[in-house]
């Protein structure tokens, strides 16, 4: 009797225990494409181009869902981006509160005080904008203010090429120097 309440008692535990780890085997599996397969904390990357360093990103936190359908890089921490010049001087930077990256589209999606700087020191400053690497173009449909040596432009919505050299603003304003003759 004693012998079948020890193998009564064993199978159970067994039972039980093949019970609990399935279940929770399980959840992970199904929940894999909400999960990131990378979250990287504190980073900063160089990237280069033909052996020149060429670009410095440093972020807070990177998620990549690998699994996600379509695959994306997330930066809920904001994003810090530099881009240097032969001489290796930050020649432009962007920054922004959070950071979205559709890999198969190549779309950035920057949201929350962005801020960038380009290579003649105008000032960007807009709360959302969107950068199609594949046409190398910036765009935004919201507020956007750029700060120059002698003036100051704002506007609702601009196009640009990704240098933020050559732009058009939509619905412009602004303080322009006049001078007098």
């Amino acid at each position: 009797m004693r012998k079948l309440f020890v193998v009564l008692l064993g199978s159970i535990l067994v039972l039980t225990a093949c019970h609990r780890d399935s279940k929770m085997t399980a959840d992970a599996v199904l929940d894999r494409a909400s999960m990131p397969g990378l979250d990287a904390s504190a980073v900063t990357t160089l990237i280069s181009d033909s052996g020149i360093t060429r670009y410095r990103i440093t972020t807070q936190t990177w998620q990549v869902y690998d699994k996600a359908e379509p695959v994306y890089w997330e930066f809920p921490d904001g994003i810090y981006l530099e881009k240097f010049n032969y001489d290796l001087e930050v020649d432009t930077w962007l920054r922004s509160d959070y950071a979205h990256y559709d890999e198969s589209q190549q779309i950035w999606e920057l949201r929350g005080n962005v801020q960038s700087m380009n290579t003649d020191s105008e000032f960007f400053e807009t709360p959302q904008l969107f950068w199609n690497q594949k046409t190398e173009r910036i765009h935004s449909d919201s507020s956007i203010t750029i700060t120059r040596a002698t003036s100051i432009i704002k506007g609702i919505g601009f196009d640009s090429n990704q240098e933020l050299t050559k732009y058009t603003i939509h619905n412009p304003t602004g303080v322009f120097p006049i001078k007098d003759e």
